[in-house]
């Protein structure tokens, strides 16, 4: 079926802003081969411009690297260095997005991202939750996304050979966002 303002229930157009409260930016990067370490960004920023064609929606977002939380304080002060983010040098991440396009029953966003001061295209793969009022009377607008991303190619080189021969950790970074907004006021 074709995303239209008039399949949406509750669709208008507008400026919605992120409800940080209820929304969550995090990560995770294969460790030592064998498993996964996992974290988030605890600031973070998004705003979503909706047109009278839902496809046409624009996107832009910004996260904070100081912000990053993987659970153990000496792993996150390593992950600000210039070993990985730089986070001195470049403060944030952004997304703005491009084109927005059905895919059977996902939506796919593509946009831009910049990490480290490098520009790569990406695609999101998202489910709209749909819209909503909450127990408050607020209108809300619910989004999950997820990506994955080379981090080399963002200039996020860093590794160590393991005992074993291996690497401590792998190339590919999956994101993923679980979002909520709400209409600007």
């Amino acid at each position: 079926m074709a995303i239209t303002a008039s399949t949406i229930p509750g669709y208008v157009a507008g400026t919605w802003v992120l409800d940080p409260t209820h929304s969550e930016v995090a990560f995770s990067v294969r460790h030592l081969a064998i498993s996964k370490v996992k974290g988030k960004f605890e600031k973070f920023d998004a705003t979503l411009e909706t047109s009278e064609n839902p496809l046409d929606t624009k996107i832009t977002a910004t996260i904070e690297i100081t912000s990053v939380n993987t659970g153990q304080e000496q792993r996150d002060g390593h992950l600000r260095t210039s070993d990985f983010f730089s986070a001195d040098e470049f403060p944030e991440i952004t997304f703005t997005s491009k084109s927005i396009r059905e895919d059977g029953d996902d939506l796919l966003v593509d946009g831009d991202l910049t990490l480290k001061g490098v520009t790569k295209p990406v695609t999101l793969t998202t489910e709209f939750g749909g819209i909503t009022t909450d127990g408050y009377g607020q209108t809300k607008l619910g989004v999950e996304a997820t990506t994955k991303i080379d981090r080399t190619e963002f200039g996020v080189t860093w590794n160590a050979a393991t005992e074993a021969g291996g690497l401590t950790l792998g190339n590919d970074v999956t994101i993923t966002l679980d979002l909520q907004f709400a209409p600007k006021a």
